[in-house]
Protein backbone atom coordinates (compact mmCIF):
# COMPACT_ATOMS: atom_id res chain seq x y z
CA UNK A 1 0.00 0.00 0.00
CA UNK A 2 0.91 4.05 -0.68
CA UNK A 3 3.10 4.55 2.71
CA UNK A 4 1.55 7.34 4.79
CA UNK A 5 3.69 10.18 5.98
CA UNK A 6 1.66 11.45 9.01
CA UNK A 7 2.70 15.03 10.83
CA UNK A 8 0.08 16.85 12.67
CA UNK A 9 -1.05 20.23 10.82
CA UNK A 10 0.74 23.16 11.70
CA UNK A 11 3.73 21.31 11.67
CA UNK A 12 6.67 24.07 12.07
CA UNK A 13 8.94 21.73 9.56
CA UNK A 14 10.11 23.46 6.68
CA UNK A 15 9.09 23.43 3.26
CA UNK A 16 12.15 21.49 1.84
CA UNK A 17 11.20 18.82 4.34
CA UNK A 18 8.38 18.56 3.64
CA UNK A 19 8.79 17.74 0.10
CA UNK A 20 11.59 15.28 0.70
CA UNK A 21 9.11 13.33 2.92
CA UNK A 22 6.33 13.57 0.54
CA UNK A 23 8.95 12.22 -2.32
CA UNK A 24 9.22 9.24 -0.47
CA UNK A 25 5.70 8.40 0.11
CA UNK A 26 4.71 8.79 -3.51
CA UNK A 27 1.77 6.59 -5.37
CA UNK A 28 3.26 4.06 -7.81
CA UNK A 29 4.21 5.30 -11.34
CA UNK A 30 2.41 1.79 -13.51
CA UNK A 31 0.50 2.70 -16.34
CA UNK A 32 1.22 6.74 -15.74
CA UNK A 33 1.50 8.50 -18.96
CA UNK A 34 4.54 10.68 -18.92
CA UNK A 35 3.26 14.58 -18.27
CA UNK A 36 1.11 13.29 -15.13
CA UNK A 37 3.96 11.11 -14.36
CA UNK A 38 7.12 13.54 -14.87
CA UNK A 39 5.72 16.99 -14.44
CA UNK A 40 1.96 16.63 -12.50
CA UNK A 41 2.74 14.19 -10.01
CA UNK A 42 6.17 16.60 -9.05
CA UNK A 43 3.62 19.74 -9.82
CA UNK A 44 1.10 18.47 -7.29
CA UNK A 45 3.56 17.52 -4.59
CA UNK A 46 4.75 20.97 -4.70
CA UNK A 47 1.51 22.24 -4.14
CA UNK A 48 0.45 19.81 -0.97
CA UNK A 49 3.36 20.76 0.69
CA UNK A 50 2.48 24.92 0.31
CA UNK A 51 -0.58 23.28 1.41
CA UNK A 52 0.77 21.65 3.90
CA UNK A 53 2.31 25.01 5.25
CA UNK A 54 -0.32 27.23 5.21
CA UNK A 55 -2.62 24.86 6.95
CA UNK A 56 -5.10 23.86 4.19
CA UNK A 57 -7.15 20.42 4.43
CA UNK A 58 -7.13 18.09 1.62
CA UNK A 59 -10.69 18.83 0.68
CA UNK A 60 -10.14 22.50 0.48
CA UNK A 61 -7.43 21.96 -2.32
CA UNK A 62 -9.82 19.81 -3.91
CA UNK A 63 -12.32 21.87 -4.00
CA UNK A 64 -9.63 25.01 -5.45
CA UNK A 65 -8.48 22.67 -8.05
CA UNK A 66 -12.18 22.34 -9.14
CA UNK A 67 -12.52 26.33 -9.42
CA UNK A 68 -9.39 26.38 -11.81
CA UNK A 69 -11.33 23.78 -13.90
CA UNK A 70 -14.51 25.01 -13.92
CA UNK A 71 -12.87 28.54 -14.85
CA UNK A 72 -10.93 27.58 -17.34
CA UNK A 73 -13.88 25.09 -19.19
CA UNK A 74 -16.17 27.95 -18.47
CA UNK A 75 -14.03 30.27 -20.76
CA UNK A 76 -14.07 27.47 -23.74
CA UNK A 77 -18.08 27.95 -23.83
CA UNK A 78 -18.40 31.90 -22.90
CA UNK A 79 -15.48 33.83 -24.21
CA UNK A 80 -14.73 33.76 -27.98
CA UNK A 81 -11.26 32.30 -28.71
CA UNK A 82 -7.97 34.12 -28.88
CA UNK A 83 -4.61 33.61 -28.01
CA UNK A 84 -4.71 35.46 -24.58
CA UNK A 85 -8.29 33.16 -23.74
CA UNK A 86 -6.25 29.78 -25.13
CA UNK A 87 -3.30 30.76 -22.97
CA UNK A 88 -6.11 31.44 -19.71
CA UNK A 89 -7.75 28.11 -20.44
CA UNK A 90 -4.55 26.02 -20.60
CA UNK A 91 -3.16 28.08 -17.24
CA UNK A 92 -6.38 27.27 -15.60
CA UNK A 93 -6.29 23.25 -16.67
CA UNK A 94 -2.87 22.86 -15.59
CA UNK A 95 -3.55 24.69 -12.23
CA UNK A 96 -6.35 22.67 -11.75
CA UNK A 97 -4.54 18.92 -12.57
CA UNK A 98 -1.56 20.09 -10.34
CA UNK A 99 -4.00 20.37 -7.48
CA UNK A 100 -6.05 17.54 -8.44
CA UNK A 101 -2.63 15.24 -7.25
CA UNK A 102 -2.07 17.40 -4.77
CA UNK A 103 -5.24 16.60 -2.77
CA UNK A 104 -4.42 13.43 -2.01
CA UNK A 105 -0.38 13.98 -1.27
CA UNK A 106 -2.15 16.15 1.30
CA UNK A 107 -3.90 13.54 3.09
CA UNK A 108 -0.81 11.11 2.98
CA UNK A 109 0.87 13.58 4.63
CA UNK A 110 -1.74 14.73 7.47
CA UNK A 111 -2.01 10.50 8.37
CA UNK A 112 -4.51 9.52 5.71
CA UNK A 113 -7.45 10.69 4.21
CA UNK A 114 -11.29 9.51 4.13
CA UNK A 115 -13.77 8.17 2.12
CA UNK A 116 -15.15 10.96 1.96
CA UNK A 117 -12.43 13.03 0.24
CA UNK A 118 -11.70 10.37 -2.04
CA UNK A 119 -15.42 10.77 -2.80
CA UNK A 120 -15.52 14.27 -3.33
CA UNK A 121 -12.28 13.58 -5.08
CA UNK A 122 -13.28 11.49 -8.22
CA UNK A 123 -16.82 13.40 -8.52
CA UNK A 124 -14.90 16.34 -9.59
CA UNK A 125 -12.38 14.01 -11.90
CA UNK A 126 -15.76 12.39 -13.06
CA UNK A 127 -17.67 15.95 -13.97
CA UNK A 128 -13.66 17.04 -15.61
CA UNK A 129 -13.85 14.18 -18.21
CA UNK A 130 -17.07 14.75 -19.58
CA UNK A 131 -17.66 18.57 -19.44
CA UNK A 132 -14.03 19.75 -20.65
CA UNK A 133 -15.48 18.43 -24.08
CA UNK A 134 -19.14 19.38 -24.29
CA UNK A 135 -17.81 23.05 -23.42
CA UNK A 136 -15.17 22.62 -26.45
CA UNK A 137 -18.17 21.36 -28.78
CA UNK A 138 -20.47 24.62 -27.75
CA UNK A 139 -17.20 26.72 -28.17
CA UNK A 140 -16.29 25.46 -30.93
CA UNK A 141 -20.39 26.31 -32.81
CA UNK A 142 -20.56 29.32 -31.45
CA UNK A 143 -17.40 30.61 -32.43
CA UNK A 144 -16.12 29.19 -35.86
CA UNK A 145 -17.07 28.20 -38.78
CA UNK A 146 -15.82 24.28 -38.25
CA UNK A 147 -18.14 22.06 -40.83
CA UNK A 148 -20.99 20.90 -37.98
CA UNK A 149 -19.92 17.35 -39.08
CA UNK A 150 -16.65 17.70 -36.80
CA UNK A 151 -18.79 18.66 -34.36
CA UNK A 152 -19.02 15.14 -33.71
CA UNK A 153 -15.31 15.14 -32.29
CA UNK A 154 -15.65 16.72 -29.00
CA UNK A 155 -18.61 14.35 -28.96
CA UNK A 156 -17.07 11.36 -29.23
CA UNK A 157 -14.13 12.92 -26.97
CA UNK A 158 -16.84 13.39 -23.98
CA UNK A 159 -18.30 9.60 -24.69
CA UNK A 160 -14.45 7.80 -24.48
CA UNK A 161 -13.44 9.89 -21.57
CA UNK A 162 -16.52 8.96 -19.31
CA UNK A 163 -16.09 5.66 -20.49
CA UNK A 164 -12.10 5.39 -19.98
CA UNK A 165 -12.73 7.04 -16.51
CA UNK A 166 -15.48 4.78 -14.91
CA UNK A 167 -13.98 1.63 -16.53
CA UNK A 168 -10.74 2.56 -14.63
CA UNK A 169 -12.57 3.12 -11.29
CA UNK A 170 -14.89 -0.28 -11.57
CA UNK A 171 -11.72 -2.21 -12.39
CA UNK A 172 -9.89 -0.79 -9.09
CA UNK A 173 -13.26 -1.94 -7.16
CA UNK A 174 -13.37 -4.84 -8.61
CA UNK A 175 -9.70 -5.76 -8.36
CA UNK A 176 -10.35 -4.69 -4.14
CA UNK A 177 -13.53 -6.83 -4.06
CA UNK A 178 -11.83 -9.86 -5.06
CA UNK A 179 -8.64 -9.29 -3.21
CA UNK A 180 -6.12 -8.52 -6.42
CA UNK A 181 -3.73 -5.65 -5.78
CA UNK A 182 -5.42 -2.43 -7.07
CA UNK A 183 -2.77 0.02 -8.36
CA UNK A 184 -2.29 2.29 -5.79
CA UNK A 185 -0.95 -1.06 -4.10
CA UNK A 186 1.56 -2.13 -6.74
CA UNK A 187 4.26 0.92 -5.25
CA UNK A 188 6.99 -1.40 -6.04
CA UNK A 189 6.42 -2.19 -9.66
CA UNK A 190 9.11 -0.44 -11.89
CA UNK A 191 7.71 0.62 -15.20
CA UNK A 192 10.19 2.07 -17.63
CA UNK A 193 9.79 5.34 -19.54
CA UNK A 194 9.17 4.19 -22.65
CA UNK A 195 5.44 3.14 -21.27
CA UNK A 196 4.64 6.34 -19.96
CA UNK A 197 5.68 7.99 -23.36
CA UNK A 198 3.38 5.31 -25.43
CA UNK A 199 0.56 6.55 -23.63
CA UNK A 200 1.49 10.29 -23.42
CA UNK A 201 -1.34 11.21 -26.34
CA UNK A 202 -3.97 10.01 -23.84
CA UNK A 203 -2.78 11.97 -20.94
CA UNK A 204 -4.51 14.49 -19.89
CA UNK A 205 -2.30 16.83 -18.54
CA UNK A 206 -1.18 16.77 -22.58
CA UNK A 207 -4.74 17.94 -23.68
CA UNK A 208 -4.67 20.61 -21.08
CA UNK A 209 -1.31 22.01 -22.24
CA UNK A 210 -3.00 21.69 -26.21
CA UNK A 211 -5.71 24.20 -25.02
CA UNK A 212 -3.02 27.46 -25.68
CA UNK A 213 -3.70 26.84 -29.14
CA UNK A 214 -7.21 26.98 -28.82
CA UNK A 215 -6.98 30.91 -29.94
CA UNK A 216 -5.94 29.31 -33.42
CA UNK A 217 -9.05 26.97 -34.05
CA UNK A 218 -7.25 25.65 -37.69
CA UNK A 219 -4.27 24.63 -35.21
CA UNK A 220 -5.67 23.71 -32.57
CA UNK A 221 -8.73 21.24 -33.81
CA UNK A 222 -5.76 18.83 -35.59
CA UNK A 223 -4.21 18.64 -32.56
CA UNK A 224 -7.44 17.84 -30.36
CA UNK A 225 -8.74 15.31 -32.88
CA UNK A 226 -5.79 13.38 -32.92
CA UNK A 227 -5.52 13.52 -29.57
CA UNK A 228 -9.21 12.10 -29.63
CA UNK A 229 -8.06 9.23 -32.11
CA UNK A 230 -5.48 8.04 -29.68
CA UNK A 231 -7.64 7.89 -26.44
CA UNK A 232 -10.59 6.17 -28.40
CA UNK A 233 -7.63 3.48 -29.73
CA UNK A 234 -6.26 3.15 -26.20
CA UNK A 235 -9.63 2.60 -24.39
CA UNK A 236 -9.95 0.20 -26.98
CA UNK A 237 -7.30 -2.04 -26.89
CA UNK A 238 -7.38 -1.18 -22.74
CA UNK A 239 -10.84 -2.59 -22.76
CA UNK A 240 -9.99 -5.94 -24.29
CA UNK A 241 -6.93 -6.15 -21.71
CA UNK A 242 -9.26 -5.34 -19.05
CA UNK A 243 -11.84 -8.10 -19.93
CA UNK A 244 -9.12 -10.34 -19.63
CA UNK A 245 -7.63 -9.18 -16.03
CA UNK A 246 -11.37 -9.64 -14.61
CA UNK A 247 -11.82 -12.92 -16.24
CA UNK A 248 -9.14 -13.71 -14.15
CA UNK A 249 -10.16 -12.79 -10.70
CA UNK A 250 -11.55 -15.48 -8.43
CA UNK A 251 -15.39 -15.99 -8.75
Amino acid sequence: MTAVVHSPPGSAEGLRATLRRLSAAQKGSAGAPAYSRFVNRPLGRLFAALAFQVGLTPNAVTAISAAFTVTGIALLALVPPSVPMGLAVAACLVLGYGLDAADGQLARLRGGGSPAGEWLDHMVDAAKASSLHLAVLVGLYRFTDLDPVWLLVPLGYCVVDAVTYFGTMLNEALRAQHGAPTRAQRTGQKVGIGRSLLTLPTDYGLLAVTFVLFGLPALFFPVYAVLFLAAAGFLALAAVKWFREMERLPR
